[in-house]
């Protein structure tokens, strides 16, 4: 490669899986926490004090018909009576609920509780409505509620972040002419106003630091050799080609460990495979 061939160094599909893999997750944890925050918790609670109501109305059929002499008249009006108990803090039902809610249609047949498998009418009725069959032992609180809107803001945060890391870094490039260095920043360094090369991560984490003082001004370069180029040797190495470059044009200070190993095993591991 000439020395005064620019070379770019574009995001390594590595980075650019790893931050979609984050944005992904974090957008269904954050779909997740939205939805038992809003009616998730909401709709176990409801299906907790229905299955209760099952439970009561098998326990007061089977009292009222002790002796056998139990009509169906008299057990509709008996039913006809009853109420779903439920919380005085009406937050922890669905908004959709209407109160008081009378106990099931399906209670009301003096035919099928004579059987006392409410258990059986029970999964039927759930069925019917699209409600879990199988509730929470434990109502949800109040604050378990807010507990998973609290969540629900943490990771909707994380996912834009994701979203703007990514998008931001699927922007940039760092390029390098025989000049000057273009940092992903947009931040143009002379060659000759680079000052001190810090190489001390270059070979285990693909980072370098680079200061700079001159008429470019003052400041220092971060270059991720991981993030942007990559070192995978089918691709020729871009992130080494452009400390070739840096180093053929450097001429302050660099700072690195000595080593003793091959110059093989000195290079940094190549980012994995997308």
């Amino acid at each position: 490669m000439s020395s005064n061939e620019t070379i770019v160094l574009k995001p390594t599909p590595w980075f650019l899986l790893r931050a979609l893999v984050m944005l992904l997750m974090f957008g269904v944890f954050s779909a997740l926490f939205y939805i038992d925050g809003s009616t998730g918790y909401r709709k176990k609670n409801e299906a907790f004090y229905l299955h209760k109501a099952f439970q009561t109305a098998n326990g007061e059929f089977s009292k009222m018909n002790s002796s056998g002499s139990l009509t169906a008249r008299e057990w509709k009006e008996f039913a006809a009576k009853q109420e779903v108990a439920v919380p005085e803090d009406r937050s922890l039902l669905p908004t959709t609920t209407t109160l008081p809610m009378p106990w099931p249609e399906i209670l009301h047949d003096f035919e099928r509780m004579k059987s006392l498998q409410w258990n059986i009418l029970w999964r039927e009725y759930t069925k019917e409505r699209g409600l879990n069959s199988s509730p929470p032992e434990e109502p949800y609180s109040a604050r378990k509620i807010g507990e998973q809107w609290i969540v629900f803001w943490i990771c909707l945060v994380l996912t834009l972040l994701a979203l703007f890391f990514l998008l931001r870094t699927m922007r940039r490039n760092i390029s390098a002419d025989g000049e000057s260095i273009t940092h992903q920043g947009g931040k143009r360094v002379l060659f000759r106003d680079l000052k001190t090369l810090d190489l001390r991560k270059w070979d285990t984490k693909g980072l370098a630091f680079i200061d700079f003082d001159g008429a470019s001004g003052k400041g220092r370069l971060r270059i991720d050799g991981l993030t942007y180029g990559g070192f995978k040797k089918e691709n020729g190495e871009p992130a080494e080609a452009l400390m070739r470059r840096i180093r053929e044009h450097f001429s302050g200070e660099i700072i690195e460990y000595s080593t003793i190993s091959s110059p093989e095993s000195s290079k940094p591991e190549s980012e994995p495979s997308s």
